[in-house]
């Protein structure tokens, strides 16, 4: 008995069990000695506890039947678990006003280059934009429960580099090629508006390469430095879009669904080009019908040719957002799908995809062939499946989506 209980104290050390409430550590101590868990039993028992506290489902005292041996036990917990992931989920009286953040601290910092980098969800197992990346601002001051900025940053600090404008301006570019680059990758791009100068520069940029197609993508509505100067006509600026649902539930702090079309709304009055990701789509009860009724306030509010892109994409998880996830003490059903491997990533099961991505983008139907439509980072065989055509590698979608893009922004020259 003294030698597991080294054991099991070593065990604990390494995964969230000091974080359980004591009545369930209690509990699975009791448990751990009874059956002898190994350290992957114990994380993994630790794991579940904390989805289902994430998911405010019952918890695993309240579940556990022994089942007479260890593997029978486990397995039976497991099923419960797998059951749980497996069925869509409800947010009815799901409560997530318990949900804090701790206030963010601004900071200065100086990088010694600055550059152009690849988008970081890239994967050559997916099909791909090859969309290049401008790193305005480090972090994000909104708290969206599945983003992966917070395994990279620390998610309450968000850092301008202090010297970000006289850098842009000494970015070598070739002018004999067409560039689309994202500011939204490691920040959202407008909430902070012009602070430290930051879309002053950006439009400075963008005016001396024309050869560039800017795109600012948002979950804000702060667009009132848009409002009061002059945009670059290769400048887009683009809405992470939601159904109302998951914005209340799982996408803390941002604009609701109003605000953001409000403010997309705006921008193309102003004769701005404006774009929608639905990204990610969720499955819920009844997810698809809210996502069509979303996608109708769309094509009701706004005409194909003010729209330069939608783009269709879903969850996936890497190994330390989920750890980081799981080490939060917040309510979130995020975690609540079912999962598998997805180019070495976690994701939904392709035939789920299919039918999220289908249903979506069916209720575009008024937008098809006048709109630029893609799936961002999802496996090649959706394509065809979804939209009737395929493309053989990613520079083909990259050219096909800039050759779009760039019609849209020229139509005013002619």
């Amino acid at each position: 008995m003294e030698n597991y209980r080294e054991k099991f104290e070593k065990h604990i050390k390494s995964c969230n069990f000091t974080k359980l409430d004591k009545k369930l550590q209690d509990f699975l101590e009791e448990k751990a000695y009874l059956y002898k868990f190994s350290f992957q039993d114990i994380k993994q028992l630790v794991d579940m506890q904390t989805d289902l506290n994430m998911w405010e489902e019952k918890s695993l005292n309240e579940i556990w039947i022994d089942k007479g041996d260890k593997k029978k036990t486990l397995i039976y917990i497991k099923n419960i678990y797998e059951m749980l992931k497996q069925k869509p989920k409800s947010y009815k009286n799901f409560d997530v006003t318990s949900n804090k953040r701790d206030k963010f601290n601004f900071f200065e910092y100086e990088k010694d280059t600055l550059s152009l980098g690849s988008c970081p969800v890239a994967s050559p197992k997916t099909r791909c934009c090859n969309l290049l990346t401008l790193d305005a601002v480090e972090s994000c001051g909104f708290d969206c429960s599945y983003c992966s900025i917070q395994s990279f940053y620390n998610e309450n600090k968000i850092g301008f580099d202090k010297n970000f404008a006289s850098k842009l301006k000494n970015l070598k570019l070739d002018p004999d090629k067409t560039y689309h680059i994202g500011t939204g990758q490691s920040s959202d791009s407008l909430m902070w508006g012009n602070k430290h100068g930051i879309l002053e520069a950006l439009f400075e940029f963008a005016k001396k390469n024309p050869n560039v197609i800017l795109e600012l993508k948002t979950k804000s509505d702060n667009i009132s430095y848009l409002l009061e100067n002059e945009v670059p006509k290769n400048i887009l600026c683009t809405w992470s879009i939601n159904t109302p649902t998951i914005i209340k539930n799982e996408e803390n702090l941002s604009a609701s669904l109003e605000q953001r079309v409000q403010s997309a709304r705006k921008l193309a009055d102003k004769g701005v080009l404006v774009g929608f990701h639905f990204h990610p789509i969720v499955v819920y009860e009844n997810y698809l019908e809210e996502y069509k009724q979303t996608v109708k306030i769309l094509t009701e509010k706004f005409k194909p040719e003010e729209i330069v892109l939608v783009s269709l994409g879903t969850l996936t998880f890497i190994k330390p957002v989920i750890k980081k996830l799981r080490s939060r003490d917040f309510k979130s059903k995020i975690l609540q799908m079912p999962m598998e491997n997805a180019s070495g990533k976690q994701s939904y099961p392709l035939d789920i995809k299919e039918e999220m991505f289908k249903g979506v983008y069916q209720a575009f139907s008024p937008w098809h062939n006048k709109v630029y439509f893609y799936m961002c980072m999802e496996d090649e065989s959706l394509w065809k499946k979804v939209f009737g055509y395929e493309y053989a590698h990613n520079d083909e979608m990259e050219k096909d989506m800039i050759n779009s893009y760039l019609k849209k922004v020229k139509k005013d020259d002619k």
